[in-house]
């Protein structure tokens, strides 16, 4: 994991490996940033949907037995949405380095959509 220092705060920054294994582990509360559409179409089964757009930090989980993860389509959102809640006066916030994308990349399972049926479907990224 990376740090990045900020004027509210530590980010950081969790690899998709270190993810799924926290996630695995009930380590964590793993929240999407990405819009109801993008969330439609593929996910990360078990991720809580909070789209950025209407983002709000005082309505997040409580934190005192996990931490919150955040992660989105690239990382850009993800982040954006961590410093806010580090702002906010959270202190335990972290994101996926490279969002939902590198999550695909490192061959990680996630819930997309059959578009032979419009099912969902679990996949990795040789699906």
């Amino acid at each position: 994991m990376d740090t990045e220092k900020t004027e509210n705060g530590t980010l950081e920054h969790w690899s998709p490996s270190e993810v799924a294994t926290a996630f695995a582990e009930d380590r964590i509360i793993l929240i999407d940033v990405r819009t109801p559409q993008e969330f439609a179409l593929e996910r990360i089964n078990g991720a809580l949907l909070a789209p950025m757009q209407a983002f709000q930090p005082n309505h997040m989980p409580d934190q005192a037995e996990k931490q919150i993860v955040f992660h989105c389509g690239s990382g850009v959102r993800s982040a954006r949405v961590a410093k806010l809640c580090l702002a906010a006066g959270e202190t335990r916030i972290a994101h996926m380095a490279g969002g939902f994308a590198a999550w695909k990349e490192a061959g990680q399972t996630y819930m997309g959509t059959d578009l032979a049926t419009g099912a969902p479907k679990e996949m990795r990224k040789s699906d």
